[in-house]
């Protein structure tokens, strides 16, 4: 028997029955799907600087999966987002952020340079910033 035959004959069984199966649900929008991440890791490796000098409005950052000077177009003009943990709570909350933006390479390994709109701690050397992927 073919399978068309034998799908036939079970149709026919369940109509005698009265058996109804129920319709198949709607999917609701993003259901079934793995959830999106909107930024991109990267890390907070120093600050511009001379051989004397140190300028620490200018931050400079390491893009993960950015090796090379021409992977950095993409990212300038990005927004960053320096997220941390302080002691005390404002607006019911213990975490806070700095917004930055990548504003130009720096050298041909793949670091970009952001200003924020206040300057990194030091504490933030080693950290991890988001470089958000929508503006």
């Amino acid at each position: 028997m073919s399978d068309t035959k034998q799908v036939a004959k079970v149709a026919e069984k369940t109509e005698k029955k009265g058996v109804t199966r129920p319709a198949p649900r709607a999917k609701r929008a993003g259901e079934g799907k793995q959830p999106v991440r909107l930024y991109v890791k990267g890390v907070h490796v120093g600050y511009k600087r001379s051989l004397v000098n140190q300028h620490n409005h200018t931050s400079l950052l390491k893009i993960q999966g950015v090796n090379d000077r021409a992977e950095t177009d993409f990212y300038l003009g990005k927004r960053v987002a320096f997220i941390y943990r302080a002691r005390r709570k404002t607006q019911d909350t213990k975490i806070r952020v700095i917004w930055g933006r990548i504003s130009r390479p720096h050298g041909n390994s793949g670091i970009v340079r952001a200003k924020f709109r206040n300057n990194l701690p030091p504490q933030s050397l080693g950290a991890s910033v988001r470089v958000m992927l929508f503006p």
